[in-house]
């Protein structure tokens, strides 16, 4: 399993957001380089970058420091927040990022997602749902989790027969530290078997990280406030 310690920037600042509020956040850091360093240190491979304010303006806003930050890092770094185009992808590729995330764009346009896993290969691209889970069926969530989009999780993969990578978000869980929808990833791993699928929202301490079946864990918040040392993490994913 692949941990991904995950940083979401506001204005050039590491942050957290408690359920996706913009409102709700904390700040941890004003050096976003010096934070990847740190994870590098720690036995990282692999990063998790969130441009918030490209993902709220829904166009790049921190994409020249996500550039900076591949750049400059040894890490793997899988980025997200704002990219719309091809052209946005392939700069980031082109500046070092191994992937680049597509959210609500997979189900609001998926002519265009589809072009893009044509052209970049599904080993670029990691398709990030934010789920609500509604009488028991996981629905896509779109516009920063305020709307339902009004499709079901699995019909919104079965979109993308090329797909290699899928992060799901349980929206209730993400930034609040009350432990993964560990039912919701067993059964997204179960249905959806030629994924890698990346578990994100939720991830509270160590003992959240063995009962999943998933490729990839995301962890956020419980890093920061140091809930969960980075290297034990590692360490548990890898053993």
């Amino acid at each position: 399993m692949i941990v991904y310690p995950a940083m979401d920037l506001m204005e050039g600042q590491c942050v957290r957001l408690a359920q996706g509020r913009f409102e709700d956040r904390t700040t941890y850091s004003s050096d976003p380089a010096e934070a990847l360093a740190r994870f590098a240190e720690d036995g990282a491979e692999w990063a998790h970058i969130v441009d918030l304010d490209g993902a709220r303006a829904k166009e790049p806003r921190q994409h020249e420091l996500l550039a900076e930050l591949a750049e400059g890092s040894n890490l793997k770094l899988q980025v997200a927040g704002g990219f719309r185009t091809a052209e946005q992808i392939s700069r980031m590729l082109d500046a070092g990022v191994e992937r680049v995330v597509i959210g609500s764009l997979a189900v609001q346009q998926p002519e265009a997602v589809q072009g893009f896993l044509e052209r970049f290969g599904g080993e670029r691209i990691t398709l990030a749902l934010d789920v609500r889970v509604v009488d028991g069926v996981p629905m896509v969530a779109t516009a920063g989790w305020t709307e339902t989009s009004g499709r079901t999780l699995w019909d919104t993969a079965a979109l993308y027969p090329q797909a290699r990578h899928l992060l799901v978000t349980d929206i209730s869980r993400d930034g609040m530290m009350t432990g993964p929808n560990f039912e919701l990833l067993r059964e997204t791993v179960e249905r959806l078997p030629t994924l890698d699928v990346q578990a994100s929202g939720g991830i509270a301490s160590l003992g959240d990280i063995p009962p999943l079946t998933t490729a990839g864990v995301i962890i956020g918040k419980a890093l920061w406030e140091g809930n969960i040392a980075l290297k034990d993490a590692l360490s548990l994913a890898r053993a």
